[in-house]
């Protein structure tokens, strides 16, 4: 048999197994999520993009965070949120496959979009009369191509790997999204060779952003706690200390879906299913928040673009 007609029918998402009586319930804080991340994303793209006085490295960043969390959300809760409501849902392979890069394309591009600004932080911080010097434009653009570049080598192979896999027995994937080993457990071949990529290679790249945010903040803390006056280091703290709560938020669900398709065979897929839904939905929600609100200059720009008066 030709292997590629077995990819030719479309999958099922069926949603989160177990809770299907609960899906309108779990729709509401999810379409409520999703629109703040598409609110939130989009002001803040907005009031970077036309005010001249955010046109510096580090609001360079947040707008690339801000694209990419779109990205990341819009690729997978419009779809989540259709199951919810009528029931489970068809995509095509190719769509399936679309979904599937983007979603983890998104990801790794975080990853390096926070680094990024881990690092814009420490020089600004630790650095702050060499500042303009390290971070011309120039190196701005080589930081933001390299990482977007470094995102997609990661990736596209893991489009390969599951497009040459035959799937000739169930097409109903048992989630709310398609992702690489959930759809690759699908087929009827061996897919060593997709649990070890998908495991090693994207959970050692992300490794080797948290390892330099860490070393980063580490720094930053350091220099924050030899200012001399207390307010400035109670506002560094504050600051920093929001940065951390969103790096976790968006890191660890992210890691244990990861490690529980490699090891948590005793991991309820129920469970499973949620928590992995949380790094597609929450971080790009808090993001803004974070980010934005509490930067002042981004602060004082909302506030006169929601009340003029």
């Amino acid at each position: 048999h030709n292997v590629s007609s077995y990819n030719t029918g479309p999958f099922t998402l069926s949603g989160i197994p177990g809770l299907e009586q609960y899906h309108v319930w779990i729709s509401i804080p999810f379409c409520f999520i999703y629109l703040v991340a598409i609110l939130g994303n989009s002001i803040l793209l907005y009031l970077i993009a036309v005010e001249h006085s955010l046109h510096s490295p580090m609001f360079f960043f947040l707008s690339m965070l801000a694209m990419t969390d779109l990205i990341l959300s819009t690729t997978c809760v419009p779809k989540t949120l259709s199951i919810f409501w009528f029931g489970p849902q068809e995509i095509s392979f190719p769509g399936c496959l679309t979904q599937l890069f983007f979603l983890h394309y998104s990801f790794v591009l975080d990853s390096a979009i926070l680094l990024a600004m881990a690092f814009d932080r420490y020089v600004a911080i630790c650095s702050p009369l060499r500042y303009t010097t390290i971070l011309t434009p120039k190196t701005i653009v080589k930081i933001a191509v390299g990482i977007s570049f470094r995102s997609f080598c990661v990736f596209v192979p893991c489009v390969f790997l599951v497009n040459r896999l035959p799937f000739c027995r169930t097409h109903i994937i048992a989630h709310t999204y398609c992702e690489h080993i959930g759809v690759a457990r699908l087929a009827c071949a061996d897919i060593s060779i997709n649990i070890w990529y998908g495991f090693c290679v994207p959970i050692m790249t992300v490794i080797i952003d948290v390892i330099l945010i860490a070393i980063s903040y580490t720094l930053i803390l350091c220099a924050v706690f030899r200012l001399p006056s207390r307010d400035a280091r109670q506002k560094a703290l504050s600051t920093c200390g929001s940065h951390v709560c969103v790096i976790l938020m968006f890191y660890i669900p992210a890691f244990f879906s990861i490690l529980a398709h490699r090891f948590g065979r005793n991991v309820p897929r129920t469970f499973h299913i949620m928590f992995a839904n949380l790094y597609v939905i929450i971080p790009p929600a808090l993001n803004p928040i974070v980010y934005g609100v509490k930067t002042k200059q981004i602060r004082d720009k909302a506030i006169l673009l929601l009340f003029p008066k």
